[in-house]
């Protein structure tokens, strides 16, 4: 049965793909029911995949707080933005409409981005499959890609935001991405790979000391379930392109 996060994975590439396929006839189409499929307000959080005591250079402690504080503030937040969009009509001020909008999508995208970053620790962080060579194809080699992630992610230290590997479905390619905040991504992407590098993420454990925190992050990279967000993101995009 789906869970939230694969219906987050799928629903938009399959609707953008519908509608180009078939056109206004699409938003004439009841979108089938699906227990992702959250009514308003309604949002909760998801456990953390793993046993945050095994995971090597990367406190049980700091995960727990980042898992249930960060994180399930953003669900929490998100809730209730979205209560009070439901209670807009058109007496409603612009500049309300605006914030709560702006809102929305920070506490959205902060909940997509940090329920990615927990599911992809948690494994070994030796890169194999299909994304291993699809790094290596695009990027050169692996080593290569990783030392550019890496340099993206260094450069994020000291502040706040995500390094991401996209898949770009308007380009149809593997793409590295760096965001300052959780409003600004790439518009029509998957992320296969999700780094936080705001500082809750690496403090409690590393001070200031974010290269400390990035070792950590990839002797924890669960790499299959990197490699199974491109099986679903290739299906997407095929079925974009038919």
């Amino acid at each position: 049965m789906p869970n939230r996060r694969d219906f987050l994975e799928m629903s938009g590439a399959v609707a953008a793909g519908a509608l180009l396929v078939n056109g206004t006839a699409a938003a004439e189409t009841k979108a089938p029911s699906s227990p992702s499929m959250k009514a308003v307000g309604t949002h909760t959080v998801v456990d953390l995949p793993f046993a945050p005591a095994k995971l090597k250079g990367l406190s049980a402690a700091m995960i727990t707080s980042h898992h249930d504080n960060n994180y399930a503030a953003a669900i929490k937040n998100l809730n209730k933005v979205e209560l009070e969009l439901a209670k807009i009509n058109k007496d409603t001020p612009g500049f309300t409409v605006s914030s709560l909008r702006e809102r929305e999508l920070t506490f959205t995208n902060s909940m997509i981005l940090h329920e990615h970053y927990f599911a992809n620790l948690g494994g070994d962080g030796k890169p194999a499959g299909a994304i291993d060579k699809r790094l290596a194809s695009q990027f050169g080699s692996t080593a290569r890609w990783e030392e550019l992630f890496r340099a993206t992610a260094m450069s994020l230290g000291g502040g706040s935001g995500w390094a991401l590997l996209d898949v770009n479905y308007a380009t149809g390619d593997l793409r590295i991405y760096g965001t300052s905040g959780h409003n600004q991504s790439v518009a029509f992407g998957q992320p296969l790979l999700v780094l936080d590098m705001f500082e809750h993420a690496y403090a409690i454990d590393y001070g200031a000391a974010h290269a400390k925190y990035i070792d950590a992050f990839f002797q924890n990279i669960a790499w299959a379930e990197v490699d199974r967000r491109l099986a679903r993101a290739d299906k997407a995009l095929a079925a974009l392109r038919a």
